[in-house]
């Protein structure tokens, strides 16, 4: 993985495979990540959460720091761009969360997963992208299969849904100033500055909210750090395999996942829709990867 590090950004040569490769690691983590923040919040604050995710992340992720020159190497020459990507992330973060507490899941879902769509417009907008029918059709496809598997009702709009819209767009933004970063700093780099200024931003919060955590609570904390860290940077590298408008699609495959893991795991059910929304985003990723 250090070798991954040091490479040059610059010479890295394009490879869908190698894109949907580290997306499958960011799939794997983020589904555990699920599990381990589900059972977290059973007992603690989102800000302490997320705090120490952070932390525990930055010394986790320090061995990697180590191998690769140390504390030296991290240094950016876009220090500006990095504080803006987290000060987005972390409040797309919290918008999302807060989500939760006011609207339905299935509709949270939903909105979450237009993500694509600010994502492809900010990156053809922003850094010079280029999309084409099969990138479109990846993203319909993988909204209409997002659709048919949690059916949201037609409602009238909360304060919940335009916040999960504001989140949505948060997330695109912060994918396309990630794959702006990639050009210019290592994956590493990227990873070790949010860990340490999204630390910095969650801290008062944390603080205010604290409330120390139970032995059985605490092997899911460490989950979390892993997951939170390194999921990430499997997304950063798949980021500079391939364009924001290639990798991005591949993540719709997060909702059928995360639909069979909680049939699996906390007996949720798992339907027709849920199927054949399935094979709907799954199609359009296959017909991305092949054609683009």
């Amino acid at each position: 993985m250090g070798a991954q590090v040091t490479q040059s950004v610059i010479a890295m040569q394009p490879s869908n495979a190698k894109a949907a490769g580290w997306m499958a690691g960011w799939l794997t983590l983020m589904l555990v990540l699920l599990v381990a923040g589900r059972e977290a919040t059973r007992e603690l604050d989102v800000f302490q959460i997320m705090e120490m995710r952070s932390v525990i992340g930055l010394l986790m992720l320090y061995p990697l720091i180590h191998a690769n020159g140390g504390f030296s190497r991290m240094k950016t020459l876009r220090p500006l761009t990095h504080i803006v990507r987290n000060i987005v992330h972390y409040a797309a973060q919290y918008g999302w969360f807060l989500a939760l507490t006011l609207i339905p899941l299935a509709q949270v879902v939903a909105i979450e997963f237009t993500m694509p769509i600010w994502t492809a417009l900010l990156a053809v907008s922003f850094i010079g992208e280029r999309l084409n029918v099969w990138k479109v059709l990846a993203i319909v496809l993988g909204l209409i299969g997002v659709i048919v598997i949690v059916q949201p009702g037609v409602a009238q709009i909360s304060p919940g849904q335009l916040i999960m819209v504001l989140a949505a767009m948060g997330f695109g933004a912060a994918i396309v100033m990630v794959k702006s970063l990639t050009r210019t700093d290592t994956v590493l780099v990227i990873i070790f500055w949010m860990l340490v200024i999204q630390s910095a931003i969650g801290l008062v919060p944390a603080v205010y909210t604290w409330h120390w955590p139970s032995a059985h609570i605490w092997p899911w904390i460490l989950v979390i750090a892993f997951c939170g860290t390194y999921s990430h940077y499997c997304f950063a590298q798949a980021m500079r395999y391939a364009d924001a408008t290639v990798v991005v699609p591949m993540d719709f495959l997060r909702v059928p996942l995360s639909a069979t893991l909680g049939w699996l795991l906390y007996s949720e059910r798992l339907d027709a829709a849920t199927v054949i929304g399935a094979a709907l985003i799954l199609t359009g990723n296959l017909l991305n990867l092949k054609r683009s």
